[in-house]
């Protein structure tokens, strides 16, 4: 089954989520969380986790250079993972945006 959904996190700083997953019985097999800020009436991607290759990784972006290589951000299973970086964007969402204005 796969889902995807998206929340507004702050309306004032255009500060979005977009969550999608696939899971196999109960077991999540594929995962994205996207932390979106809204600028210039568009929708800028900051941080990207996911499970793409297998793995609990997370991409940085920047302004200048876009998505930066993977890092390994969670050594349990995908979904544990899911869940990890989803409580991450909700608790430091304003300080990943900040981070991602100034480069």
């Amino acid at each position: 089954m796969s889902a995807d959904y998206d929340v507004e996190l702050d309306g004032t700083l255009g500060a979005w989520m977009h969550v999608e997953f696939t899971t196999v019985r109960r077991d999540v097999v594929d995962y994205s969380i996207v932390l979106l800020v809204e600028v210039d009436g568009g929708l800028e991607t900051v941080r990207l986790y996911d499970g793409a290759h297998g793995e609990n990784e997370m991409h940085r972006y920047t302004r200048k250079s876009g998505k930066q290589p993977a890092e390994i951000v969670h050594h349990g299973d995908l979904g544990a993972g899911m869940r990890a970086a989803i409580d991450e964007i909700e608790q430091r969402y304003e300080a990943m945006i900040e981070s991602w204005r100034k480069q």
